[in-house]
Formats: structure tokens, sequence, C-alpha cells
């Protein structure tokens, strides 16, 4: 005791009040990731979903194919495969309404095709041709997002000012582990959280940011627990269990649109391929890694829960398979065609009123196409 407080002269303040804190129970995940095929659970399954989801994913890992060989053929600069998520993917994009949004980033085309949007529109952006290539508005497809969880705060802004407006839009954004490191992340989730906005943030989970594994990233149990820290719920599923994820997605949409807020949901999944047709993944990872996930591989566990329920035969896999051949020879097709580009759309969408300097930059440019095309006809 010091000697003020002897004399009294000291009177310790009473403990502000605080606000009631939110009980973290019903926020907390899972202890582990929620399954429903192979566990039985899958028997109340609408059959019509289980075989939507089938034949979407088959396709989807044509398409990751196919997009990978037209890089080694020069008909796209970069592709981001996502073969091994393509659950994640086929369910984040059934799991919505039409008059909901899709924020994805750069690894989730096959998301933005399952969407709805052209297959070589998605892929405008991988070929360098220009920003976005397709009309976010004709789907409700965000550009797909190249910087690290950037897409995030987008997601959060346009679902809250739809709830605003009094309009029941839910906003679902996709984001890769490493992106939660980002601060875009926090600032998104801390934003949605408070102002209970109608957002579902899903984040894929495949182990690695490029090379560097989760463990070097983050200490948490795992990334759903934080939702926590920003009063959400945190969802944990199986990423490669088509069925858990669409349930768990859907869950999280209609509890947005509800008015409840937020949720996170971490998808356990793996990238298969290497981060990119630049990247080699045999320098940071081996390949029983690659080959024990192989063998949960989320088209084979959906593929013998079909079966085994009468849902599928060998004539149905045939099907699924001669589907997604015509859609890779079509995507072939069309991607090897060289689009016709004008140099003048450099200037084309960046202002809705050009700059000045815009303006003199496009005469400029004019001026010296103009000059060479005379100069070839001499």
């Amino acid at each position: 005791m010091t000697v003020m407080e002897q004399r009294g002269a000291y009177r310790p303040a009473p403990p502000p009040a605080w606000r009631p804190r939110t009980d973290p129970a019903p926020l907390l995940p899972d202890p582990e990731p929620y399954r429903v095929l192979g566990t039985g659970a899958a028997a109340d399954a609408d059959p019509g979903l289980l075989r939507t989801l089938y034949a979407r994913l088959v396709t989807g890992r044509r398409y990751n194919a196919q997009a990978t060989a037209l890089t080694k053929q020069g008909r796209l600069a970069v592709y981001p495969s996502s073969t091994g998520q393509e659950a994640c993917e086929i369910a984040a994009a059934l799991a919505l309404e039409d008059r909901d949004w899709l924020f994805p980033s750069y690894r989730d085309t096959l998301a933005v095709v399952a969407r709805g949007v052209d297959p070589v529109q998605a892929l405008t952006l991988l070929r360098g041709d220009w920003h976005t290539g397709y009309d976010p508005y004709e789907h409700r497809v965000a550009p797909l997002s190249t910087p690290l969880a950037t897409q995030l705060p987008h997601a959060v802004g346009l679902a809250h000012a739809a709830r605003l407006t009094g309009d029941d839009v839910v906003a679902l954004a996709m984001v890769g582990d490493g992106g939660t490191s980002e601060g875009d992340f926090h600032e998104a989730l801390n934003f949605a959280a408070v102002q209970r906005a109608p957002v579902v943030f899903l984040v894929q989970n495949n182990g690695f940011a490029i090379s560097v594994p989760l463990a070097k990233q983050t200490a948490a149990p795992s990334l759903a627990h934080k939702a926590v820290g920003y009063g959400m719920p945190g969802r944990l599923v199986d990423g490669n269990d088509a069925v858990a994820v669409h349930q768990v997605l859907s869950d999280a949409v209609r509890h947005a649109r509800a008015g409840g807020g937020p949720t996170l949901v971490e998808a356990i999944t793996y990238r298969i391929e290497a981060h990119t047709n630049a990247d080699d993944a045999t320098r940071y990872r081996g390949d029983e890694e690659v080959a024990a996930w192989r063998r949960h591989d989320p088209i084979d566990l959906l593929e013998r829960e079909l079966t085994a329920r009468g849902l599928l035969d060998e004539e149905g896999v045939r099907a699924a398979r001669e589907d997604a051949e015509t859609m890779a020879a079509d995507l072939r097709a069309r991607m090897n065609q060289d689009p016709e580009l004008d140099p003048m759309d450099l200037f084309a969408h960046v202002y809705a009123e050009p700059t000045p300097q815009l303006l003199e930059q496009r005469a400029q440019l004019r001026a010296e196409l103009a000059a060479e095309a005379e100069g070839a006809q001499r």
C-alpha cells in the first residue's frame, strides 16, 4: 500500500460498465471438418442435387485440364488450376441464388464458369486480353481478383449497401488460406461482423500459399477459429466432400439472408497441381503427400456415394465424361482463334469521363497507328 493510500487520499475507481460479452461457444467450429459422404448422412440428400454436383465436378476437372494445356500451347499466359478443389468451386456457385453475388479470387475460374459465365470470357484475364472479359452484372460475378483478399472488402461493401436498401442479396467471397494473412481479410471480416452484413466468406485451405505451408502462416487451431474474434460463426468442412460443402454454404447463405450476419467457412482441401504453370511444386512438397490427397479425390468420393445408392451406373459415368469432352473441345476451338484486339481499348472503361492525360495519350496513339498504317500502304 502506498503512502497516499494509507492517508486515505486514494480511492480506486469502480470498474467501467462492460457490455455483456458474446458467448463464444456457438461461434466455434466443430473439432473435425464436417462430412457427409461416407457417413450415411448423404441418404437424405436430394438425388437430383447429387447428380448435378457429380456432372459439374467431372466437367470442372476436364475444364482445369484443358485450361492447363492451353498454357502449354501459348494460348493462355498463366492458369492457376483448381484441380482437387472442384467441390469447393462448384458448391460455391450452386449455393447462391441468381440475385446473389460471387466474389472470386484468381483461382476460382471454375466457380465463375459454374455460375454461368462463358468459359472463354472467364479466361480472358488469364489470356492477357482484358482486365475481366465478362460483364460482372450479367451473372452477378465480380472480376477475378489477382491481388490477395482485395475482393473481400468489395463483397462486404456490396452486401452492406444491399442491406441498407432493403435488398436481400447475399455476397459469397472466396479466398485462399494465403489471403487470410492479408490486412484486407481482417478489415472485411471485422466490418462485416460489426455491420451484420449478409456475406459468406469461403476460405479454401489447400495447404499452401504458393510454397508457404499453413503452419508458417498461423498458429490458430484452424482458420475457422478466427471467426470467434470477429463475433461471427465459424464452420469447418471437408472441402473435398461436395455435398458437405454445399450444405454448409447453403446454411450460411440462408443465415445471412435472414439477417443473421456473416459466416466464415473454412474448407479443408488440396491443390493437386502446382500453384500455376510457372510454379515447380516439387520444390516444397513430396509425391507421397499429393498421392494421399488423390485418394481423397472429390469426384471419387461422390461417385462412390452415387453408385452405392443406385443413382449412377457406367452409362451415367460415360455420359458425364462425354459432356465434359464436348465442353473441352468447344473451349479449345474458340481459344485457338486469334482474338481481334483494338489498341484504343486501352483507354476505354478507365474513367467514366476520360482525364485530359488519357485524351492526350489516346490522340497520340491514334496518330502513331495512322502513321504506321500509311507507311505500310506505300
